[in-house]
């Protein structure tokens, strides 16, 4: 592990240690009265994609420090790019908005509802002589713009007077030119060290429908244009932003001391993004995945954004508090291992999923001296006593009737013929405990014609019933099981890590794309007991002893299909050893 990856372990506390520089600057900013006391701030997604765990972060920092200091958050939807924009993202980024647990004051906000403002302070900068029409293409622009180390060249067109630059401008908004045959640049300074700085463009023609203005405007606002200026409009006092925009920062003060936005004017702060280990946050490449059928949609469970880890099972108070231990911080490049994400997600899932019993893997399981036909019903809690019981504001049955007979399945890995000293769990000659049931010994094995186990043999002790023995004696192995003839047969998809690799471990030339895992799902039928067919689309359950589980929207009634949300990691070997 390298020091900059964030580890976890379980004494990790949440909400502890000093505040954050973000939340120290609202404060001085509150003690010396430069906003009126008044905090307000937005959370600007791009609608061009759907919002992923990075995402999630800037939401929790942007809305939780507007609640903590009695302000409010805009949701502002920057759309000023009509060719990758879509009502399919807005809508996705509302629902993972609220799905997170935040709600925005009155509705939602567009830069497109300023398009007429914003083109009247372009029409400023203009006649302020600090904005000009250049009729150099993409590529000539590009290539006079410079270097690190060296000046760019002024545009052959920088000098057009007012009255040309109006003039043009104005005929670009009439929809007299084609795409890319003229741009409105600010005029600031070519040899900046700032390349940010070196006359941007802050208007281009895009001839495309847009979702919202329709065909109304040919000529859209970049994003640095709309962005501060969107900021102003609102009254925005705090403009949280990740560390890539640290150079924008420059030209997004000059815009607004430019067109004359009057003091105190908004404030841009930036904070490092999010990184966790073996996930892609890169948009593009997220957009690369879904459009070449890498995962099966933005809500792919194997998928960072925050509709996949929905659909996985991640409850939105795992998230929230994942983000709160990351916390805010100045410095880029740290990792945060994909662990403590699980961390969180487990320790919200212990208290709230239901447990039941299912096996994966099943080989069939007879106990000889059990009466054939019998069937026994018992009654097992959905929340164990010794995971603390029920939730509170539980309302539904907190157990269940499962039955039990001669012919059981358990996991075919939890039983060995030939087994190592620490092996807990059946093999021939030593007894271990069924899940609220019985004792049982095994004392034969059935194989096939390839030497595969078929059948497990056992005999059971009638008086252990309930999983306990009156005489005493102990078991370390219980093992989970089920009735074969009450079997209800599903369908299990197993989720492991996307990305198996890592960047460092890509061979020199390869892509991103080579570090995709082939194991990264794997579909398999499941037998578990009957309380699960009533199980319905979005409910998280436990199966025991194998981990956590979410119905997905494919489940059908009466046939649901389950995503695993996360392994257990120790829990049940700490409650083995409470039972034994």
């Amino acid at each position: 592990m390298t020091s900059d990856t964030i580890a976890v372990t379980p004494e990790t506390e949440s909400n502890v240690g000093p505040k954050d520089f973000v939340r120290v600057k609202i404060e001085e900013d509150n003690a010396s009265g430069k906003y009126g006391n008044k905090v307000c701030t937005r959370f600007p997604p791009e609608p061009n994609g759907y919002l992923h765990i990075g995402h999630a972060k800037s939401i929790c920092l942007n809305f939780g420090v507007a609640k903590e200091y009695g302000g409010k958050c805009n949701l502002r939807f920057d759309d000023t790019n009509p060719v990758k924009e879509d009502v399919e993202y807005v809508e996705s980024i509302k629902n993972d908005v609220r799905w997170l647990g935040f709600q925005w004051e009155g509705h939602e906000l567009y830069a497109s509802d300023y398009f007429g403002e914003l083109y009247e302070f372009a029409e400023t900068l203009i006649q302020n002589g600090k904005a000009f029409v250049d009729s150099q293409t993409a590529e000539e622009i590009h290539q006079t713009r410079g270097t690190l180390t060296e000046p760019g060249k002024n545009s052959p067109y920088r000098d057009r007077s007012v009255a040309e630059n109006l003039d043009l401008f104005r005929r670009m908004k009439a929809k007299e030119f084609p795409d890319g045959a003229l741009v409105l640049r600010a005029k600031i300074d070519m040899a900046s060290p700032n390349v940010m700085m070196r006359d941007p463009v802050i208007y281009r023609i895009r001839h495309a429908h847009h979702h919202r203005t329709g065909d109304a405007w040919c000529i859209y606002p970049m994003y640095d244009f709309a962005h501060c200026l969107s900021d102003s409009i609102e009254s925005i006092s705090h403009s949280l932003c990740t560390l890539e925009f640290e150079n924008n920062r420059e030209l997004y003060n000059w815009l607004l001391e430019a067109v004359g936005v009057p003091k105190p004017r908004p404030e841009q702060t930036e904070f490092a993004r999010l990184n966790v280990t073996h996930m892609v946050l890169s948009k593009r490449k997220l957009i690369q995945l879904v459009s070449e059928g890498h995962v099966k949609g933005w809500d792919d469970p194997r998928m960072p954004t925050l509709s996949g880890l929905r659909r996985r099972g991640y409850p939105p108070e795992a998230i929230r508090e994942f983000c709160n231990r990351v916390g805010v911080a100045r410095a880029a490049g740290t990792i945060v291992e994909y662990n403590l994400l699980e961390f969180c997600v487990r320790e919200c899932l212990n208290a709230i999923s239901l447990r039941v019993m299912v096996v994966l893997d099943p080989v069939k399981v007879v106990i000889e001296n059990y009466p054939e036909g019998e069937i026994e019903w018992f009654d097992m809690p959905f929340f164990p006593k010794e995971g603390g019981g029920a939730p509170e504001g539980y309302a539904g049955p907190e157990s269940r009737k499962v039955p039990f007979s001669r012919e059981l399945y358990i996991e075919r890995e939890d039983f060995m013929e030939d087994a190592p000293k620490k092996f807990f769990r059946l093999t021939p000659g030593k007894e271990v405990r069924l899940r609220y049931a019985y004792y049982v010994t095994c004392t034969d094995v059935i194989k096939n014609a390839a030497n595969d186990i078929v059948e497990i043999r056992c005999t059971y002790d009638p008086a252990t019933k309930g999983g306990d023995s009156p005489d005493g004696r102990k078991v370390k192995g219980t093992l989970h099981w089920v009735s074969a003839p009450h079997a209800v047969p599903v369908e299990v998809r197993l989720y492991e890590h996307l990305f198996g690799a890592t960047e460092a471990d890509i061979p020199k030339g390869g892509t991103f794309l080579d570090g995709l895992s082939s194991d990264s799902l794997l579909v398999t039928t499941a037998m578990a007991e009957p309380a699960v067919a009533t199980m319905k689309t979005g409910d998280r359950v436990q199966f025991e002893r194998l981990g956590y589980y979410r119905t997905d929207e494919d489940s059908v009634p009466g046939k649901p299909v389950f995503n695993r949300t996360t392994t257990l990691k120790d829990t049940w070997s700490k409650m083995s050893k409470k039972e034994g």
